[in-house]
C-alpha cells in the first residue's frame, strides 16, 4: 500500500454546537421528523455492512423522499461547511456508508417511486427501492432488469449505482453502467441536473451519466435513475462441477470462457461449501475442494452445444462429479447456495471481505496465491468468486477479539490486494474503493490518475462536502 498526501478540500469545520444549533434550521425547512437527531437511531446508521470500527456518529439522519428535499439538505450543508454522507440500504462492504463525525447522513430509504414504460424498456426509479422491486416490477411488465448482485433482495439501486454493482450473470449481460440510461443528480450548489434519458443511443456532449456511475456519492447525490430493460432471459440449464484443488476449478473456467460466455459462472471453495451445507443441508460434497456452477440460457442446439462443452471442460480438468440438470428450481438451489456463501462464512467469525479482480488468464495465480497468503498469515480466507469474468470475493475470517489475529487477518487483507495488482488486476471489482481500500488505490491507479480524480472531485464539489473519505 501506498501512504499518500492529499490536500484537504474541506473548509474549517464549524463547532460541534455551531452545528447542532444550526440543525433546527434545516429541520424547520423539511417535513417534520424527517431530520432525526435521535443517538439510538443514529446508532443504527453508524456502520454498513463493512462494519468499519472507525465509523463516527452522524449530527443529524436526514430521509428525504423527493429530489427538491434533497436540494434542500445540499444547499443548507452548503452553508454551515457540514458534510454529507449518502446512504442507500447500508449494505456496503467496503465502508461507502460508514458515517462521518459532525455530518448528515442522508438516507435515500423512502425514496421509493418507481414508472415502468414498456414502449421504450425502461424503468425510472428512485434510489431506495430495492434491486429486488426493480427486477419484479419489471418482470410484471414481461421485461427483466440483469444486474444481480448476491444481496439483490437487500440492496439498494442507488447503491447499485454508486458502485457500479455486478452480479452472478454480469459474465454474459454485464454489470450496473450497462443499464443506467439517465441519472438526475444534485450537485454540491444545489442543482438538480438531468443527464441522459430514455433514449438508447445518445453522443451527445461528454459521458457525463457514466462519470456519475460508481463515484460512490463523492461527486453528486444522485435521486432518479433511468434504467434499460431488457426482454425476460430464457429459461437456462444449469451444470455443477465438484473438483479435488480451487486450481483444477480455475484452469477448467479459463477452458470455458476460452470459447464461450456462459449465462453464469460460480465458484466455490471447500469452506464455503462447507459453510453453505452447514446452513442448507442440500447435500453438497464437503470433501470437494471446488465447487463451480454454471449456466447456459443460449436456445435449442445452441444451448446444448453450450452445456456439452461445460461438461467437457469440468470432466477434462479433474472434475470429480458433473451434474446437469434443465429443471429450473433445481438449477435455482444451486444458485441460492453460491448467494449463501458470504452469510454463511460470516457464521464462523468475523469476515475482512475482499473484491479483487484479475484478467482471466491469471485467474489461477491469483487464487494460488490467496491460498499462500492465507498459509503465511495462518488466516482462513475462503474464496468465492463470478469467476467467469476474474472478480474474486476472498473472505478473511478472524476473531477480532484475538489482537495478533485481528493484525493478521489486518496484513493478509492487504497483501490480497497487493497481489491483484502485481497481476494487472484491480482491488474493487463492484464493491467499490469506499473507506477500507482507497490506501490501495494510488498503487492500482497512479498518481496521475489520483491527481485527476483529485481535480474532478473539487470542480464539482469545491467544499468537499460529498462522501469525504471516500476514493481519496
Amino acid at each position: 500500500m501506498t501512504e499518500t498526501v492529499t490536500a484537504d478540500l474541506r473548509p474549517a469545520a464549524p463547532t460541534a454546537p455551531e452545528r447542532r444549533a444550526a440543525v433546527a434550521e434545516l429541520a424547520a425547512s423539511l417535513p417534520e421528523g424527517m431530520v432525526v437527531t435521535d443517538p439510538d437511531i443514529l446508532a443504527g446508521y453508524r456502520q454498513d455492512r463493512a462494519q468499519d470500527p472507525d465509523a463516527g456518529t452522524s449530527l443529524a439522519l436526514v430521509r428525504p423522499t423527493t429530489t427538491e428535499q434533497v436540494q434542500t439538505v445540499v444547499r443548507w450543508c452548503a452553508a454551515h461547511g457540514v458534510p454529507i454522507v449518502p446512504r442507500g440500504a447500508g449494505t456496503s462492504l467496503s465502508g461507502g456508508s460508514t458515517a462521518v463525525d459532525g455530518a448528515i447522513t442522508l438516507s435515500t430509504e423512502k425514496m421509493r417511486a418507481l414508472t415502468i414504460d414498456s414502449a421504450t424498456r425502461t424503468a425510472v426509479v428512485q434510489p431506495g427501492l430495492f434491486n429486488a422491486e426493480v427486477k419484479a416490477a419489471a418482470a410484471e411488465q414481461g421485461l427483466w432488469y440483469p444486474p444481480d448482485p448476491s444481496s439483490f433482495q437487500i440492496c439498494s439501486i442507488g447503491g447499485n449505482v454508486a458502485t457500479n454493482a455486478g452480479g452472478l450473470c454480469c459474465v454474459k449481460y454485464g454489470v450496473t453502467t450497462d443499464y443506467v440510461l439517465g441519472l438526475q443528480v444534485v450537485m454540491a450548489d444545489g442543482r438538480a441536473l438531468r443527464l441522459g434519458g430514455k433514449q438508447l443511443k445518445d453522443s451527445a456532449g461528454l459521458p457525463l451519466v457514466k462519470m456519475f456511475v460508481g463515484s460512490e456519492g463523492t461527486l453528486g447525490i444522485i435521486t432518479e435513475i433511468t434504467l434499460r430493460l431488457l426482454p425476460p432471459q430464457a429459461p437456462a440449464c444449469t451444470v455443477v462441477g465438484s473438483f479435488a484443488s480451487v486450481h483444477q476449478a480455475s484452469e477448467a473456467v479459463l477452458a470455458i470462457t476460452a470459447q464461450i460466455r456462459p449465462a453464469m459462472l460460480e465458484f466455490m471453495d471447500s469452506v464455503a461449501i462447507n459453510a453453505v451445507e452447514d446452513q442448507l443441508r442440500m447435500g453438497l460434497d464437503r470433501s470437494a475442494g471446488a465447487l463451480l456452477v454454471a449456466q447456459s440460457d443460449a436456445a435449442g442446439p445452441a444451448g446444448a452445444a453450450e452445456i456439452a462443452l461445460i461438461e467437457a471442460a469440468f470432466t477434462e480438468h479433474g472434475a470429480t462429479e458433473v451434474y446437469a440438470t434443465s429443471d429450473p428450481e433445481e438449477g435455482e438451489q444451486f444458485v441460492v447456495a453460491r448467494r449463501m456463501a458470504i452469510p454463511s462464512v460470516e457464521k464462523k467469525g468475523s469476515l475482512l471481505l475482499e473484491d479483487v479482480g484479475v484478467p482471466l488468464p491469471q485467474l489461477p495465480a491469483l487464487i494460488d496465491g490467496i491460498a499462500e497468503i492465507s498459509r503465511t498469515n495462518d488466516v482462513v480466507v475462503s474464496v468465492i468468486a463470478h469467476a467467469g469474468d476474474g472478480n474474486t470475493h476472498p473472505l478473511l475470517v478472524f476473531d477480532p477479539t484475538d489482537p495478533t489475529e485481528h493484525d493478521r487477518a489486518q496484513l493478509a487483507f492487504g497483501q490480497i490486494m497487493d497481489l491483484a495488482i502485481a497481476l494487472g488486476g484491480t482491488i474493487t471489482g463492484e464493491h467499490g474503493v469506499g473507506r477500507l481500500k482507497k490506501g490501495w488505490l494510488p498503487d492500482q491507479v497512479g498518481a496521475d490518475v489520483m491527481e485527476l480524480t483529485a481535480t474532478i472531485k473539487r470542480a464539482l464539489d469545491p467544499q468537499g462536502l460529498f462522501n469525504p473519505g471516500v476514493i481519496l
